[in-house]
């Protein structure tokens, strides 16, 4: 016969099990054994084997179906249980059950909290397999879109109109119930109104809180699906999304803690992050390393005041801008005389104070000097002469950006993309996150989470191995089977 043929009638003398299906060194064992070793107590899920009433699905198994369906691009709770029934590997895993998918929506909702501290525990099974050393950290962010439309966004007055409409909807609702109020009470008149009146309600409470979420910060548009997204702009054009935030690892590129905001930039976020990093490895890195996107000077001093190098570009330095000969660098400033030389050796006095940025002015003492001067006209073009402004954080400023052209930092910079942006690519083509399911911050960090410990196991199963990797898990064993 030129070719092999299977047949599906054949008959087996014994029934296999399903065990018999699934490799030693199939990644699915790695992910079934990973989730063993989690503190369920700690994570916020009760495992109850004595609970009376009717037998819930055992939260381990639902978890490690989450995870191990997220590892693979299957988020959808109906995908999901479609891949209970038909795929080998969610079969072992699941050890034949089959949730459907209200029910695994529902653990997805209702455990948000305990899905969103699974990196951090992910985080700290690398740290004691020392695979996270947090000697230095990499911090970044991408734009992930948000399960909500842009044409949902509106400013504050688009709400306040439309809370007067249903106001007045809902008056005029109330007027006809007193109308046919002597009709019986179940007309379908009535009841019609009865829902409609519950629904423009339930709709005023929705728009209440959508414009409570203008107290919250500096926003001047809301969306009214997900009021905590926020449309920003990337590559692919301007979106509802979130910003998500990771820091990495430089041993072997590891995530230590992942996070999405709803802040359209990267600026103040630097210190929050690595702050976050740093509580749960313990201890602070040597260094921590970002582009120029987070370089607010005010925000990365908050971290060097720890004692941890930060190595952040200005954004002078990112673009490689060339300073001339007579840019603010080439004026010495006096900080006992509390004022500026220029390179002629003209001083510069204080001249005033900007209340609103806190900058301070610097005048030439005598207008004529500039004048006079051989570089009048390449210096300045100024009738008073030249001005310099000085930053209220200005030394902060100048040491991180000497900071940054040192040699050593040089070589640790050249490593952020290979470390910190590898999770991101990872994550939204491998496991195809061109947006998040689920809406508000709770649900969308605890995807993100979901997500980062996806990356985490797969680095490790790379690392070690599905067999080594398994052995490793299972000298740890951290947990109690019930807590």
């Amino acid at each position: 016969m030129a070719y092999r043929c299977g047949d599906r009638q054949q008959m087996c003398l014994l029934p296999p099990s399903i065990e018999e299906y699934v490799a030693e060194d199939d990644p699915v064992r790695a992910y079934d054994a990973f989730v063993e070793v989690l503190d369920f107590h700690e994570l916020g899920i009760t495992i109850n084997p004595y609970k009376v009433g009717n037998a819930e699905y055992d939260p381990r198994s639902m978890l490690k179906l989450l995870i191990y369906g997220y590892s693979y691009g299957v988020k959808s709770s109906r995908k999901l249980e479609r891949e209970c029934y038909h795929n080998i590997s969610f079969i072992w895993l699941m050890g034949g059950l089959k949730p459907d998918h209200k029910t695994i929506a529902e653990f997805r909702r209702r455990n948000k909290k305990a899905l969103k501290k699974v990196l951090r525990h992910c985080a700290q099974v690398c740290i004691k397999l020392k695979l996270i050393a947090g000697n230095i950290l990499f911090v970044d962010g991408t734009k992930i879109r948000a399960n909500a439309g842009r044409r949902r966004t509106h400013d504050r007055a688009y709400y306040e109109k439309l809370l007067v409409n249903i106001d007045q909807r809902i008056e005029k609702l109330l007027e006809d119930c007193e109308s046919i109020d002597l009709q019986e009470e179940g007309s379908c008149s009535y009841v019609a109104m009865d829902k409609e009146l519950a629904k423009n309600q339930n709709l005023k409470e929705r728009i209440k809180e959508t414009l409570a979420s203008f107290a919250s910060g500096n926003r001047k548009t809301v969306n009214q699906t997900d009021p905590d997204c926020a449309i920003m702009g990337s590559v692919q054009g301007s979106h509802t999304s979130y910003n998500v935030q990771s820091v990495v690892d430089d041993t072997h590129g590891l995530i230590v803690q992942a996070e999405a905001v709803s802040d359209t930039n990267d600026v103040n976020q630097f210190s929050r992050q690595i702050d976050q990093a740093t509580d749960l490895l313990g201890k602070p890195c040597d260094a921590a390393c970002a582009d120029a996107g987070y370089a607010d000077t005010d925000d990365l001093g908050k971290i060097d005041a720890k004692g941890i190098k930060v190595i952040v570009p200005s954004q002078r330095q990112a673009l490689h801008e060339e300073e001339g000969p007579f840019s603010k660098s080439h004026f010495i400033y006096d900080k006992e005389q509390d004022c500026y030389f220029c390179p002629e050796g003209h001083r510069l006095r204080y001249w005033d104070t900007d209340n609103n940025t806190g900058e301070r002015h610097y005048r030439i003492t005598d207008k004529r000097q500039c004048h006079s001067c051989k570089h009048y006209g390449t210096c300045t073009t100024a009738k008073k002469g030249r001005k310099i402004k000085r930053l209220p954080n200005e030394e902060m400023k100048q040491k991180l950006e000497a900071q940054y052209e040192e040699a050593a930092s040089q070589e640790i910079y050249v490593r952020r993309k290979a470390r910190v942006e590898h999770p991101f690519g990872h994550i939204k083509r491998n496991l195809k996150t061109d947006a998040f399911l689920l809406r508000g911050r709770d649900g969308v960090h605890a995807e993100t989470s979901l997500l980062a410990t996806c990356f985490n196991i797969a680095r490790m199963i790379t690392i070690f191995g599905v067999g080594v990797f398994k052995e490793k898990l299972s000298s740890l064993r951290m947990v109690p089977a019930i807590a």
